[in-house]
């Protein structure tokens, strides 16, 4: 038999896969499980969404091909609430590429810009298909740790400036999971020059510009001048409107950049089921008013995650979007073994920072993806866990 590519040892372990099966056990022993692991909500889609696949799942046509085209209307749909959302003006055939959720076109996106010796510059904790891509492309990673210190924003003046010169990507993804950090404007203007001065990459990966909180707005990497020269920016379906398992999203850039993409994936794929796109138009036309009453939900789900795990003892802030808190842990206790733990112990379900990279180690991210009564009991339970960590042992 023949052994796989050595790239394939390069991968790191992709922990979010082997929860379900974890999760299943659990509940076989008959554990009363709280999920609070991936970003992936108990919520309903938008109805209208529901009833256009129903529509095109019964339309013999949307069961063909849609190859790297897919559905024009879906094209069109996205232009439109770039335009709206954004006040950005793309061209639905030419700037717009359709994706099987964001995921793929991330990593999809390496393979048509890295080779050996090439460099891609890794947020860590991050995003595990930023690595992912950079690595089966046969690419070098350069994780640059995101700390609190430096508000969880990369600084391209810390990268040394051999590695910038091989540097040909930079992943940027904000609001940012899993740290739920945001990008002041002036922040995303220095770097898109400094991608300009040294021809990187921009990929700008936005998948949760619809999840914000207390008047902040995300804006689009578009938004800021001269971006268009150097950046491709990744939006889904998955976050804004609970559709995580229908895979649907976009990336979009100048025709340039769109196009390296687009013709990557006419070799790997053909293109997002075209009922799902159909499904996609009805969600995009939603957006005014399903939008605001989902963030209101994932608002006091995330008022009643901080006040109840700040109460059970761990220091947190209050995130202004996403769907996720960053917890701190105490000195000493490793993620992995704390999450461990309070799965086993107390049937909660957390990711642990090392998860996301060696550069998450001494958090642990909670999704408050459930009501406040399952968040509040969590926390109760994630703090008698805490305590127990911080007894000394013998």
């Amino acid at each position: 038999m023949p052994r796989p590519a050595p790239r394939l040892e390069t991968l790191p372990p992709y922990l979010l896969a082997a929860i379900p099966q974890k999760k299943r056990e659990l509940i076989a022993r008959g554990v009363d499980v709280i999920d609070l692991g991936a970003g992936d909500a108990d919520l309903a889609p938008p109805a209208a969404a529901v009833d256009a696949l129903e529509r095109a799942a019964r339309t013999p046509a949307m069961g063909r091909y849609g190859f790297g085209l897919g559905l024009v209307a879906y094209r069109e749909a996205v232009a439109v609430w770039m335009q709206q959302r954004f006040g950005l003006a793309f061209d639905p055939l030419r700037e717009i590429v359709p994706l099987i959720g964001s995921k793929e076109g991330l990593s999809h996106l390496a393979l048509g810009y890295l080779e050996r010796r090439d460099v891609a510059i890794i947020p860590e904790p991050g995003y595990l298909a930023y690595v992912g891509g950079t690595l089966l492309s046969g690419a070098t990673p350069h994780i640059y740790p995101l700390r609190p210190r430096t508000s969880f924003l990369v600084d391209l003046d810390d990268v040394p400036t051999d590695v910038l010169r091989r540097t040909k990507i930079l992943y940027l993804n904000y609001p940012n999971n899993p740290t739920s950090a945001i990008a002041p404007r002036s922040y995303l203007e220095d770097v898109v020059a400094r991608c300009r001065e040294l021809d990187i990459l921009l990929v700008f990966d936005n998948a949760y510009s619809e999840l914000c909180f207390d008047g902040y707005v995300a804006p689009s990497v578009f938004e800021i001048d001269g971006a268009r020269e150097v950046a491709i920016e990744f939006h889904s379906l998955s976050k804004t409107y609970n559709m995580t398992g229908w895979r649907c999203g976009w990336a979009v850039a100048r025709p340039e950049i769109a196009g390296v993409l687009a013709r990557v994936k006419s070799f790997v794929d053909t293109g997002p089921f075209m009922a799902i796109q159909a499904a996609g138009v009805a969600a995009l036309e939603s957006w005014a008013t399903f939008v605001p009453a989902n963030v209101a939900v994932f608002r006091a789900r995330r008022d009643a995650a901080v006040s109840a795990f700040r109460e059970a003892g761990f220091p947190c802030a209050t995130p202004q979007a996403t769907m996720y808190l960053w917890l701190e842990l105490p000195e000493g206790v490793p993620s992995a073994t704390f999450t461990e733990r309070l799965m086993e112990e107390e049937g909660v379900i957390l990711v642990p920072g090392s998860a996301f990279g060696a550069g998450g180690e001494g958090f642990a991210r909670v999704s408050f993806i459930t009501s406040p009564e399952r968040i509040q009991e969590a926390a109760r339970r994630a703090g008698r866990v805490l305590t127990a960590c911080a007894e000394p042992v013998g």
